[in-house]
């Protein structure tokens, strides 16, 4: 997985220092996150460090780890996630594998301790008690109301997936060996981190330990605290004997979305773009191309001078088509937090947009506008639409759970020629109808409408 954070309960700033220099001097922390933008949520998870310090000296590069000695703080953290939770989550149907996990470190390797089919709540408990396992739970947020609502939050400060899942040790116990991948909630919990040896790796590994050599960082992560690393740093995390069991979450974000990512999903539209004009890049390929062993020379040098000719264009292009990262990110998002039924996110309310009416939109940050080939034509008549997703109606039960055959995408098309007024629309605080660009009234009392039925807009 990406980057992570995992919080605990109690207000120290400083980045992890060397293993025998780890000294942290006290400072005030938030009392409570503060829910009122995404913005703000994130500014309240790495209170006291200013954003603009996290981003330039932390993020992608070192470890931070945040103490706080805020009581309030650590009972909220606290809530989020108990042991005592899995007696009701198990009760719903919860399986080994899919949902949950268990797990030991034995000779620095990971032993699962699954069995097969439904966890219940007992088993958990004895293997917990008994075996000294640690239970791992999968996307607590899909059942957790206060992580379905930090981690939404997260998903639009981030623009991309929030994972999350919980740890929960007993006492002298490990679950997991060094290992990288892509906050400590009950009791405290001993952790060292290590170099990475693949810098912002992009998948999940073990570690030998005679590999990985001493940690650079070493120290105890306690309620209320919280600790961000890179992507790729190795890590392994025990619960000290002679404590009580500790919890701790972990919420990831940036898997798959990198500049890497972002080239291969917009280098498909550019080609499609720039073969429609230059003739050059519709001719066919040698005969016997892709029979060879090794690329020829003269394949080589095409492709080098293609290349150049995309980068050329690019440099005057403002609208980039982003085939698959938009449309998935936006499919497979929490949907808006909701204290009540989530009515207002699946039945229009207030008045009927009218040509005299003023409009604004809502839930800026779970909507995508995209330019894509229109994907109802064949590809020799393929034109550019408008294509609207939104994440209103996503599912919060299958979020982060890899369910594709049971993922939809919701969401609208229009015309190219209704691009500038959408625009408008997501520009402006609020907008009248009448002044929208399109030709007809018609046409502008139809968009509204669309947008409306679909809860993107509202009347003011």
């Amino acid at each position: 997985m990406p980057k992570k954070a995992k919080p605990t309960g109690s207000g120290k700033e400083e980045g992890p220092a060397p293993c025998k220099q780890m000294k942290l001097e006290a400072a005030g922390g938030p009392s409570a996150l503060n829910f009122d933008s995404p913005s703000s949520l994130f500014e309240s998870l790495i209170s006291p460090i200013k954003t603009e310090t996290f981003f330039k000296e932390f993020w992608e590069q070192k470890p931070l780890l945040i103490q706080r000695d805020d009581p309030a703080l650590a009972t909220y953290y606290g809530s989020l996630f108990k042991l005592t939770d899995l007696k009701s989550l198990c009760s719903r149907g919860m399986y080994y594998g899919r949902d949950v996990n268990v797990c030991r470190c034995v000779n620095g390797k990971k032993k699962v301790l699954n069995k097969d089919g439904k966890a219940h709540f007992l088993q958990l408990r004895k293997d917990f008690d008994q075996k000294r396992a640690t239970i791992q739970f999968h996307q607590p947020q899909r059942f957790k109301d206060e992580l379905w609502r930090i981690q939404e939050k997260l998903e639009c400060y981030f623009g991309s997936l929030v994972g999350s899942n919980v740890y929960i040790t007993p006492a002298g116990s490990q679950g997991l060996p060094p290992h990288y991948d892509d906050v400590e909630l009950e009791g405290e919990k001993h952790w060292r981190l290590y170099h990475p040896t693949v810098p912002l790796a992009r998948e999940y590994s073990v570690e030998a330990e005679e590999r990985i050599g001493r940690p650079v960082h070493e120290f105890m992560l306690k309620p209320g605290d919280l600790l961000y690393f890179p992507r790729g740093t190795i890590h392994q995390a025990d619960t000290p004997a002679g404590l009580a069991h500790s919890t701790h979450v972990t919420i990831s974000t940036y898997q798959n979305n990198s500049w890497g990512d972002f080239l291969l999903d917009t280098i498909s539209g550019l080609v499609f773009d720039t073969a429609k004009e230059d003739v050059e890049l519709r001719t066919g390929i040698p005969r016997q191309l892709l029979l060879q062993v090794e690329s020829t020379t003269v394949a080589t040098r095409r492709l080098s001078g293609f290349l150049r000719t995309l980068a050329d264009r690019l440099e005057g292009t403002k609208e980039l088509l982003s085939s698959d990262m938009k449309k998935d990110f936006i499919m497979h998002r929490l949907p808006p937090y909701s204290a009540g039924d989530g009515a207002e996110l699946s039945t229009p309310g207030g008045k009927l947009p009218r040509l005299d009416s003023v409009v604004r939109l809502q839930f800026k940050d779970h909507i995508v506008l995209t330019v894509l080939p229109d994907q109802d034509q064949s590809d020799e008549a393929q034109e550019k639409m408008v294509y609207i997703y939104h994440s209103l109606k996503n599912s919060r039960e299958t979020h982060m759970m890899g369910n594709e055959e049971e993922t939809e995408f919701h969401g609208l098309r229009f015309p190219l020629s209704h691009l500038d007024a959408l625009k408008q629309i997501w520009n402006s605080p609020a907008i009248s109808v009448k002044d929208l660009k399109l030709t007809t009234d018609e046409e502008k009392e139809s968009l509204v409408l669309s947008l409306w039925t679909e809860c993107l807009i509202q009347v003011v």
